[in-house]
C-alpha cells in the first residue's frame, strides 16, 4: 500500500492561526516541513482518511482526483478531522458529477448523524452525491478493495471516536489518530486478532511533552504504545512506526522531532510525505 499524509497537525494547525508562541514563530520562519495543515491522509490515491476543513487545500496542493475517491473513513467529528459543511459543494449547483457514483462516508453514529443532516438538507442522496455508512467498533467492513476494522479510540468518548485497521489483503496498517493509550478491551482484542501490522501511524500530539496517555500521546508514550502493540503480537521489529498529528504545544519543530524520534526508531510525518509498505 501507499499512504500519503496530506495534513499532519492538530486542530490549530502548526503554526497556529492566531498563535505567536516561539514554536509557531519558528515554524513560520523556517517553513517547509515545519508547516502543517489539519489531519488527513489518503491510501493509494483512492481511500480518504478524514475530511477536515483543509480538504480543498489538499485537493489543490496534491492534485487529488475525486473521480477516483469513492470512500472516506472518518475517525471522529472534531472539525480538524471532519468538516461536513463542504459536502454542500457536491450538490448539482456546485459540482458536475458524471458517473452517478456517490462519495461514501463511513463513521460511527455521531459522524453518520452529521453526514445525514447534510445529505437531507441538500438532497445529496437523490443525486447519488453523498451516502453514509454506519460503522461499529470491532466490526470489519469493506470499502472498495479494503477490509477495515474500527477500534475504539481513547479520545472524547462522547463522540464515539475510532481508529482504523486497514488491509488490502497484502499489507495491513493501523491508523491511530486521535487516541491515547487504548483501553484494556482493545488490547485484549488485538492479542486475539492474529493481525500483524506492516505500518503504524501513531498520534504524537504532545510532541516532547511527557505523560500524555489519555486523548493523545507524546513521544514518551508513543514508545509505550509501541511496546504494548509488540506485546500483543501485532507489531514487531519489522513494523514501521511513523509519528503524526503534531501540536505546537509539543515544543518541537519538524527537525527537532525527527532527531528525537530517530533515537527510538520512529519516523516522523510531514505534509505531503508518502510511505510505501
Amino acid at each position: 500500500m501507499k499512504l500519503q499524509y496530506l495534513g499532519t497537525a492538530a486542530a490549530e494547525g502548526f503554526p497556529g492561526i492566531f498563535c505567536a508562541c516561539k514554536a509557531c514563530e519558528n515554524a513560520r520562519k523556517k517553513g517547509g516541513k515545519n508547516i502543517r495543515t489539519r489531519s488527513q491522509a489518503i491510501i493509494n490515491d483512492e481511500l480518504l482518511i478524514d475530511f477536515p476543513a483543509d480538504t480543498y487545500f489538499h485537493v489543490l496542493t496534491y492534485g487529488l482526483d475525486f473521480k477516483k475517491i469513492r470512500h472516506c473513513i472518518i475517525t471522529h467529528p472534531h472539525s480538524d478531522h471532519f468538516y461536513p459543511a463542504d459536502f454542500e459543494m457536491r450538490e448539482a449547483a456546485y459540482a458536475v458529477v458524471t458517473d452517478n457514483i456517490p462519495l461514501t462516508i463511513y463513521g460511527t453514529e455521531t459522524v453518520k448523524k452529521e453526514t445525514d443532516k447534510m445529505i437531507n438538507e441538500y438532497n445529496l442522496s437523490n443525486e447519488a452525491r453523498i451516502e453514509s455508512v454506519l460503522v461499529k467498533p470491532f466490526s470489519e467492513f469493506t470499502a472498495g478493495k479494503y477490509r477495515i476494522t474500527p477500534l475504539p479510540a481513547n479520545h472524547a468518548a462522547e463522540l464515539q471516536p475510532v481508529v482504523y485497521i486497514i488491509s488490502d489483503g497484502i499489507s495491513t496498517m493501523l491508523y491511530a489518530h486521535d487516541t491515547g493509550i487504548f483501553e484494556d478491551n482493545v488490547w485484549s482484542w488485538l492479542s486475539e486478532s492474529g493481525i500483524k501490522f506492516n505500518f503504524v501511524s501513531v498520534d504524537c500530539t504532545g510532541g516532547m511533552l511527557t505523560g500524555w496517555r489519555s486523548g493523545h500521546l507524546g513521544l514518551d508514550t508513543c514508545r509505550e504504545f509501541r511496546d504494548m502493540l509488540e506485546n500483543t503480537g501485532t507489531a514487531d521489529s519489522g513494523t514501521v512506526f511513523c509519528l503524526n498529528h503534531f501540536s505546537h504545544n509539543g515544543i518541537a519543530d519538524y527537525d527537532k522531532m525527527l532527531t528525537e524520534a530517530a533515537k527510538y526508531g520512529f519516523d516522523v510525518s510531514y505534509d505531503g510525505k508518502t510511505v510505501h509498505f
